[in-house]
């Protein structure tokens, strides 16, 4: 009569199937049988591919999660992060007068654009320095500001804005540069 060493002894640590004149040993989900075919060890599926999370993989016992950085919220697939936009949900500390930016992972409070003299604020990201001041003679007409964000990881060379000259003022004449910011030589007009 086949002893059933399941119910008797059980050298198993986790799952025991009995077999004619012996047993087997099986591990649970997440675990693998060790070389001594009795023992369970947990499995590190985070070692078994870098791609199971987007950020970061975290093994556990039986099992893995993943897990995104501060700023990103983890998708319904458990393992994608998605920026959380700070603006949009109100979740930022910005005063009335500054504008929340959002930028991936966190958020920037922009101060509102102050216009120099002679120039006059006309709205809340344009200055004009008006005709009839003689300290606008050799000033350009209009100075307008824009917050862009410039995602990493775009493909080179790729248009980030256009801007166009109009023929509104007769006699005027356009001239486009980059004032500052352009040190490394990574813009160029065209």
């Amino acid at each position: 009569i086949d002893v059933n060493e399941c119910t008797s002894e059980n050298p198993c640590t986790q799952t025991c199937v009995n077999t004619y004149g012996s047993f087997l040993c099986r591990c649970e989900p997440g675990y693998e049988l060790e070389a001594d075919g009795v023992n369970c060890s947990d499995m590190d599926e985070c070692s078994f591919s870098e791609f199971l999370c987007q950020h970061e993989c975290v093994n556990g016992p039986g099992s893995y999660y993943c897990t995104c950085p501060s700023g990103y919220n983890l998708l319904d697939d458990s393992r994608s992060c998605q920026d959380i936009n700070e603006c949009e949900i109100r979740n930022f500390t910005c005063t009335a007068q500054q504008t929340c930016f959002n930028i991936p992972g966190e958020y920037k409070c922009l101060d509102p654009v102050r216009c120099e003299e002679p120039y006059l604020q006309i709205n809340e990201n344009r200055c004009m320095c008006p005709a009839e001041n003689p300290g606008c003679r050799d000033q350009p007409f209009t100075i307008l500001y824009r917050v862009m964000d410039m995602v990493s990881g775009r493909s080179v060379p790729s248009d980030i804005f256009q801007m166009q000259a109009t023929t509104r003022y007769p006699g005027a004449y356009y001239i486009f540069q980059i004032k500052s910011g352009n040190e490394g030589r990574e813009f160029y007009m065209r």
